[in-house]
């Protein structure tokens, strides 16, 4: 999700989710809890019961304030929600930083609030901190380049090794610096220079790359039969493999031609499978984090679940952030 001004929790497409899904009902697992945002409304539009997962103990604990007993909160990761609920009639994943955590400086994810350089979702784990004082430059170059598309990547991992040198990279504002000394002055309208190091740096950070396809693998087999997965994206990256894990795990196979082989027959996993939908101007006036948002949803059928690789989904090769 890209940093943007302080705002209020808005759920991001949350009015395309329920318009989708209509009617809403039974229960729906809500893969990213944060503030509640999408579990509330659920409950709202006629959801029986919400699962809400989430990895932060932050989220968790003030899910304590709102909910009721048509609420169970479950602290881990949605690579884990089919543990915490199978047989579901829907499944939600929200896939930005919550504004738990853009929002609040001393966890580290804003590069336009100074703090400590953190960004993990949970509360273990190496933090970015580890990462760009630790890492050779060569691996954070790769992290930059395959977590953020970032085309200047070399250049900002050798800025980051020179910088950390005379001393260590340890706030927020260290880091944006660095990178917008690496990169032209953004114009009016544009992202700030920081936006694809940070989203790079914390993908890596929290693993969210291998959480997504092993969450929509767990969404697949946590739900029930015409249950509806609906995920919203906030990067090309996941949007492509979010479109890709639908497009594979729909596909009924046979066909081919001389030109491309034929593939083996299937029952698709999921079917209904809905073009993407953006925010509407209004929306993203009201809530600038929804800017750069899409939605995807799908409904599942009676196949059985099944598996879908990395590379399937056009996800990038997983980065390693352990020392050596």
């Amino acid at each position: 999700m890209t940093d943007g001004a302080a705002a209020p929790h808005v759920p991001v497409l949350i009015d395309a989710i329920l318009a989708a899904c209509a009617p809403i009902r039974g229960t729906w697992i809500d893969g990213t809890l944060g503030a509640g945002g999408y579990a509330r409304a659920l409950l709202q539009a006629g959801a029986d019961r919400i699962v809400g997962i989430d990895r932060d103990p932050t989220a968790i604990a003030m899910a304590e304030a709102w909910k009721d007993d048509r609420v169970t909160s479950w602290q881990g990761t949605f690579a884990e929600l089919d543990e915490a609920a199978m047989d579901v009639d829907g499944v939600t994943l929200d896939l930005g930083v919550s504004s738990i955590q853009l929002d609040r400086a001393e966890r580290g994810f804003s590069f336009l609030r100074d703090g400590p350089l953190d960004m993990r979702m949970g509360a273990t784990g190496p933090t970015a901190a580890d990462l760009v004082n630790d890492l050779p430059e060569a691996r954070l170059a790769d992290i930059l380049h395959r977590y953020g598309e970032e085309r200047m990547a070399r250049r900002i991992a050798r800025a980051i090794v020179r910088r950390r040198t005379a001393a260590p990279i340890a706030t927020t504002l260290d880091l944006a610096d660095i990178v917008a000394g690496c990169l032209p002055r953004a114009k009016p309208g544009q992202s700030h220079p920081a936006t694809r190091s940070f989203q790079a740096l914390r993908i890596a950070v929290n693993d969210e790359l291998g959480q997504l396809a092993q969450g929509l693998e767990a969404a697949e087999r946590a739900l029930s039969p015409g249950g509806w997965l609906a995920v919203v994206t906030f990067h090309s990256i996941e949007d492509r493999a979010v479109k890709r894990f639908l497009a594979d795990r729909s596909d009924p196979g046979g066909g081919g031609s001389r030109h491309a082989p034929a593939r083996a027959v299937r029952d698709p996993a999921f079917a209904d499978v809905a073009k993407p939908i953006a925010a509407a101007e209004a929306e993203v006036a009201a809530n600038p984090r929804a800017r750069s948002a899409r939605l995807r949803v799908a409904r599942r059928t009676q196949a059985p679940a099944g598996r879908t690789t990395r590379a399937a989904m056009g996800l990038p090769d997983p980065v390693a952030i352990g020392q050596g």
